[in-house]
């Protein structure tokens, strides 16, 4: 008990109980009142960040509403977190969207109904940088990238993002969830939550395809890593600290490993070496395991079918998948379905593809064939989904129920995703190619 005591107070584990934020000045009992003056600060442990919010009071009963996109931040230790948020629409319809942390898509669209408070849950993984023993004891720490000290998702505490038509907000409510199964992510920049518009990922786009309360998304792929150097930064150590059984791993590199050179690297050496080294540790602490080969890049032939650019390693991901009896999500195999089905042409718009001065400080032509925009990576993220059903994964149990049907080969238009721009842009792509 006194240990449990000591960590509780040094905000190494959470309390037990939800903690209830009430919106717009009203004074809730059992609620935290959060004014549109509520500027976030550790002190404090909640508020704004950055954000025009005006506090609203419709019919007597209080609200926020601000300009979209705004971010409320909560003050919370390392874990997985259920979210439930309650909006209001006012007399007029209106379509928003929930993103947490790097722009993770949380809820797809939400359209509300005029007058009607709308409830929206979610859960969410927050982390910290450091890696602690079984006694919660800080014994090493995870190698981030300077730019990643920017990032809303190695900080302490869990960033909401609001966006769509003036979104308001009357009620939100935290509580701890230590049952839900944690779905690791391991990758590129193909797979981590990319921090600013244009670009995005599957990884951050997945969050919204699995249902709230049974599954929390660990992102932890970052740009420009190889398998070996993700190791190396010691983001899988801290994967494997936080792993309980029944979690899982979902694996995907190679971009960036084929570029590696010297005496024994290569897709059937030392990659093939490391995915075995990466399943072994996983299986030991009973978790999951799942190979994902590695998503094609744009570039087509004359013929209009997709270049092989990845050499040998989608082979070597199936090859070890064989021998150690692991699942595979083959993106290589698919996402050259969908991207021949788009065609060259076509096929731009779920790339950075932008014009000059698209967005502000833009000032050169974006042209990226490798990194996916919004749409892109949400079309990728429905590939991996139907990549779970077809092989009968036992993820596919944790999957929100009536999901829609998706054929790669008939993929969607840019026109059916709602994604509501992000505040947070950058001109300069990401690491890796």
């Amino acid at each position: 008990m006194l240990l449990h005591a000591t960590l509780l107070l040094a905000g190494l584990i959470p309390p037990s109980d939800t903690t209830k934020f009430y919106f717009g000045g009203e004074n809730v009992r059992g609620c935290k009142q959060v004014t549109a003056n509520a500027i976030y600060s550790d002190s404090i442990g909640f508020g704004f960040e950055e954000s025009k919010v005006v506090d609203v009071r419709p019919k007597g009963r209080s609200l926020i509403t601000g300009e979209s996109p705004y971010f409320f931040s909560v003050k919370l230790p390392e874990g997985n977190y259920d979210v439930t948020v309650g909006l209001v629409a006012g007399s007029d319809p209106k379509s928003v969207a929930i993103r947490a942390e790097n722009r993770r898509n949380m809820t797809g669209k939400i359209d509300l109904a005029p007058a009607n408070l709308t409830q929206v849950s979610f859960t969410v993984h927050v982390r910290d940088t450091f890696i602690r023993n079984s006694n919660g004891e800080v014994t090493d720490r995870v190698r981030i990238k300077p730019r990643e000290r920017n990032y809303a998702q190695w900080d302490n505490r869990l960033t909401i993002e609001f966006a769509g038509d003036s979104p308001s907000v009357r009620t939100l409510a935290v509580t701890p969830n230590t049952k839900a199964t944690t779905v690791f992510l391991a990758g590129n920049s193909t797979v981590v939550d990319q921090d600013k518009e244009p670009w995005a990922s599957w990884g951050q786009m997945i969050p919204a395809f699995f249902q709230p309360g049974k599954v929390a998304i660990a992102n932890y792929a970052e740009s420009g890593e190889s398998l070996s150097s993700w190791i190396r930064a010691k983001r899988f150590e801290k994967v494997l600290r936080l792993m309980k059984p029944g979690d899982y791993l979902l694996v995907e590199f190679g971009h960036n490993d084929q570029k590696q050179k010297g005496e024994g690297i290569g897709a059937f050496t030392s990659y093939s070496k490391d995915l075995r080294y990466v399943i072994d540790e996983v299986r030991k602490k009973k978790g999951i395991p799942v190979l994902v080969t590695s998503v094609q890049r744009r570039s087509f032939d004359s013929t209009g079918h997709i270049q092989h650019t990845l050499g040998d390693y989608p082979a070597a991901v199936r090859a070890v998948a064989k021998e150690k009896g692991t699942a595979v999500i083959d993106l290589n195999k698919v996402t050259k379905v969908m991207y021949e089905a788009w065609g060259e042409e076509k096929s731009i718009r779920a790339f950075v593809h932008y014009p000059a001065n698209t967005f502000p400080g833009q000032t050169a032509e974006l042209k990226d064939n490798t990194h996916f925009n919004n749409f892109g990576a949400w079309e990728v993220a429905k590939c991996v989904v139907k990549e779970i059903q077809d092989n009968n994964i036992p993820l596919v149990k944790l999957l929100r129920k009536n999901l829609p049907a998706f054929d790669p080969a008939h993929p969607d238009s840019p026109e059916m995703l709602y994604w509501p721009a992000s505040r947070l842009r950058a001109s300069a792509k990401p690491d890796g190619n």
